[in-house]
């Protein structure tokens, strides 16, 4: 194990440590903790019924005591507090435990602290899932043990055992994770910047603010990858401490990726030019895929040899809940697409299909702008199926978009994802393609978009 960190862990006996939330990134830490010497206390919003007995019970087998309901950040007697990602940082309670000498921090965070190996890490509105996920394939190609998590599902501090010097981390990173982060990656990209999560950010400027976090605090030999075609990306160059290198699908950058005239994704610096890969190669569909691994490109030239993007490329088909194929039913294509919950995200999702849809929009309320989907739904969709608390939003926007034609859109409400498959596939005809494309959070009805993916999935599936 590596010395730094063998030298934290054990400086965690006899700490009161508890761990806001019984979800997936805390779970594995306990066990971890606990092992240390460190005194757990497992706090959730919950009640204790609303739990299954097998979690439950696996928690209380590491010797942690558990604490639910409303007050379940009262009165607590600790040294460290660990935050979900999904917990706001700066929200009054947490400010209140730091005032009082208590340590905040994440799972994420200390992470970062003590990681013995070379860390890449993703960020961005849209594409960071993919992008992470082509990453990590490709440095697997090149032949490194590579542990991926974060964002991306798998906490990572319950592996550091594990990791030494010679492997990789890869790491997709939300604005929640990086909003109190003080340490950067290694290799750090910013896929793009929309506007996203303002239900729970008080404004732009603090998501924006949170994502800066990835390059902040990166030193002289690190490097930072940037998108060239957008705006608020782009603007981040100014802060940029080491290597700086772009992505551009539009224009070809002094340093970085681009996609040449003839189709080729190139990477270009000091006047030396290599094509890498045809954007026909590319298994998965979409302009946007293609953005994805110029971005890897990017982030990974120099460190592995070309040949692995090209097997990647060929062999990779997407990840789960991205435009993912479910099924063909009647000569009808349906896909998943339960990860696309901003405009933006859904706009080039809509783009990949080359040709007019049928969707099934809306969910949970991120306060966010639908104004600037409206457009691409009244060019893109022949048939929207709404439904969740955002559905009269959406509705709003496309109606009052300058592009609407009531003969070139067929609008429907739904009140079940079970109703909008059956409404898609009455107005559906041979050859058309259905897609779970939201726009929006899951927090009305579901967990989180994987289980509300895994619903729509089953639906179509049971489709007879």
């Amino acid at each position: 194990m590596d010395t730094r960190v063998e030298k934290f862990l054990n400086s965690m006996n006899g700490k009161k440590i508890a761990f806001c939330g019984i979800g997936r990134s805390n779970l594995p830490l306990v066990a971890l903790f606990k092992k240390y010497g460190a005194c757990i206390t497992v706090c959730d919003r919950k009640e204790r019924s609303a739990f299954s007995q097998d979690v439950l019970e696996s928690v209380e087998k590491t010797g942690a005591s558990l604490k639910f309901g409303e007050d379940y950040l009262k009165n607590l007697d600790i040294d460290i507090l660990f935050r979900t990602p999904g917990m706001y940082f700066n929200q009054p309670i947490l400010q209140e435990f730091i005032k009082k000498g208590v340590v905040v921090t994440s799972e994420m965070e200390v992470f970062f602290d003590i990681c013995p190996c070379k860390i890449y890490a993703i960020t961005g509105t849209d594409g960071k899932t993919t992008t992470t996920t082509i990453v990590s394939k490709v440095l697997e190609k090149a032949g490194k043990k590579v542990f991926l998590g974060g964002n991306i599902g798998t906490p990572l501090l319950p592996l550091i055992e594990q990791m030494t010097a010679d492997d990789v981390a890869v790491v997709e990173l939300s604005s929640f994770q990086l909003i109190s982060m003080r340490k950067s990656p290694d290799i750090s990209a910013v896929t793009n910047i929309f506007e996203d999560h303002m239900n729970v950010h008080k404004d732009m400027a603090e998501y924006i603010g949170a994502k800066i976090n990835i390059l902040s605090h990166q030193n002289a030999f690190s490097r930072t990858v940037l998108n060239m075609d957008n705006e608020e990306t782009k603007k981040l160059s100014s802060l940029v401490r080491g290597k700086l290198i772009y992505f551009s699908r539009k224009q070809k950058p002094e340093t970085g990726a681009y996609l040449s005239h003839d189709g080729y994704l190139c990477y270009t610096e000091n006047g030396k030019t290599e094509k890498i890969i045809h954007k026909d190669e590319i298994k998965i569909p979409g302009l946007h895929n293609v953005e994805n691994y110029l971005t890897a490109i990017a982030v990974l030239h120099g460190d592995v040899e070309n040949d692995c993007f090209v097997s990647v490329a060929n062999e990779f088909g997407g990840v789960e809940h991205r435009i993912e194929f479910v099924r063909e039913l009647d000569g009808v294509r349906y896909y998943n697409d339960s990860i696309a919950t901003s405009p933006a995200s859904v706009t080039a999702g809509l783009k990949a299909f080359g040709k007019k849809v049928i969707i099934i929009a809306g969910g949970s309320d991120k306060q966010l702008d639908y104004t600037t989907l409206s457009g691409a739904i009244n060019k893109y969709v022949k048939v929207l199926i709404l439904l969740g608390e955002t559905a009269e939003k959406i509705k709003k926007a496309v109606v009052e978009d300058k592009t609407y034609n009531q003969n070139e859109i067929k609008i429907i409400d739904a009140d079940t994802l079970e109703n909008a498959v059956n409404i898609a596939r009455e107005n559906a005809v041979l050859g058309d393609v259905i897609s779970l494309s939201p726009a929006s959070a899951s927090f009305d009805k579901y967990k989180d978009f994987e289980e509300r993916g895994r619903h729509f999935k089953k639906v179509v599936k049971d489709l007879k």
